[in-house]
């Protein structure tokens, strides 16, 4: 039986945690684990988020965990980790994504610290064609970084984890979230920002694969935005290591400009792909996922199993569950993948239709 088969016969809101064989955990977040889990009614393997609502109340997340799921609902595009099945119970809400058995890019810097000029220019792309996705509808995810870009098993890299994305506000300059290292200037000093945000982390992501380190270095928030106001990074001929071309310093060096304005990639990911460091990349061929990645994972297990190590399920919190439910029951709903063509509607109309 094919999956419209399936899909005429499982309604969403008949979805539970008994519809899936969850197999083993490779990961965890702030609010539960990631498993690798089976769906019973057509055997495809999904990744699984498994999020306490006890922990994602006491986190006072409950906005920015409906707001990805909401995203999630209506992003469709081959260089993002798309969403499967959202569904939940008493307890935990669930989010079925596409399984990226390649583990994410941290986990790689880990175990090799540097990528080639080759390696680096395939990621970046990969990055832009995803950005370039969002961007064009608006979207900003807002924390691009090592931790939310995952491998599939072809070596091929997608963004992930859009719980603090927005789509781009004309007042947005109180919203500071993401991780400093990768924080824009604007952002850090809460001032109103839109998709260059993104590309600042790109500079930061390139800057760290060429010379294994960040730009901007504090054992704080505090410390790296008086760092970043301090100075303005850039790199010079004399730190370039052997085998990377000045086209990719002049690239980083434009993405990492402080000033929104200036910086490569505040026009429009346009800007971004007609860099001469990544003019004559073959987009279309990307796109097509025809190029073979110079980077390849391994077969295995690509998931550091230390992520697990310490976890505890036991929960200390003393809050009421009759009042967490009702904050998930009007807005988180159940849902699954259908065949509707994703251009139909604009995205903000979609979006709106969730409400």
């Amino acid at each position: 039986m094919g999956n419209a088969g399936l899909t005429e016969i499982i309604k969403p809101s008949q979805l539970s945690r008994s519809d899936f064989n969850f197999q083993y955990p490779i990961g965890r977040g702030g609010f539960g684990k990631v498993w690798v889990v089976e769906f019973r009614g057509d055997h495809q393997i999904y990744a699984m988020k498994e999020m306490m609502k006890l922990r994602i109340v006491s986190k006072q997340s409950v906005n920015s965990v409906i707001n990805e799921q909401k995203l999630l609902s209506v992003l469709r595009h081959p260089f993002l980790v798309n969403m499967k099945f959202a569904f939940q119970d008493r307890e935990n809400l669930y989010l079925a994504m596409d399984l990226m058995k390649g583990g994410d890019l941290r986990y790689h810097i880990n175990q090799q610290e540097r990528l080639s000029e080759e390696q680096t220019k395939f990621f970046a792309a990969c990055i832009v064609t995803g950005l370039e996705y969002l961007h064009v509808n608006s979207i900003i995810h807002r924390d691009i970084k090592p931790e939310n870009l995952v491998l599939d098993n072809k070596g091929y890299l997608r963004i992930t984890d859009f719980g603090i994305a927005r789509i781009i506000s004309s007042d947005n300059s109180r919203d500071t979230s993401g991780t400093p290292g990768y924080m824009a200037p604007e952002v850090l000093n809460r001032q109103r920002h839109s998709i260059a945000v993104d590309y600042f982390a790109l500079g930061v992501i390139v800057y760290e694969f060429m010379t294994g380190r960040r730009p901007y270095l504090g054992r704080s928030r505090k410390e790296i935005k008086e760092h970043i106001m301090a100075r303005q990074a850039r790199l010079v001929k004399s730190q370039v290591p052997d085998g990377w071309s000045l086209e990719a310093v002049d690239f980083v060096n434009k993405l990492l400009e402080r000033k929104p304005d200036e910086r490569l990639g505040a026009g429009g990911p346009y800007e971004v792909k007609n860099h001469v460091w990544l003019r004559d990349f073959p987009w279309k061929q990307l796109l097509e996922k025809k190029i073979d990645s110079p980077f390849k994972p391994k077969e295995d297990v690509n998931f550091d199993p230390r992520v697990l190590a310490n976890w505890k399920d036991d929960l200390d919190y003393t809050i009421d569950f009759s009042t967490i439910q009702p904050l998930f029951k009007k807005y988180y709903y159940d849902w699954r993948e259908t065949k509707n063509k994703p251009n139909e509607t604009t995205l903000q109309a979609r979006i709106d239709d969730l409400n």
